[in-house]
């Protein structure tokens, strides 16, 4: 999975939706890489795309990522 600009989504980016610049990925689904909060036994059934925890607006899954999602810094930075 790809940000709109075409970055390649990685596990712990962090990412702005709106105001909040503070989510963060926590699962990739495609890929199947799930942080140790989000298991795969949990999350799998949604089959694809990537769940970003925010702290104003929740845990979100999106199947593609619109131009309202955007990369703020990479896991790990």
């Amino acid at each position: 999975m790809r940000y709109a600009a075409g970055e390649l989504v990685k596990m712990g980016d962090k990412v702005q939706l709106g105001s909040d610049k503070e989510g963060e990925v926590v699962c990739i689904i495609d890929t199947n890489e799930y942080s140790e909060r989000y298991s795969r036994v949990n999350w799998s059934y949604l089959n694809k795309g990537v769940l970003i925890n925010f702290p104003q607006h929740g845990l979100l899954h999106y199947d593609l990522l619109g131009a309202d999602v955007h990369l703020v810094a990479r896991g790990g930075s």
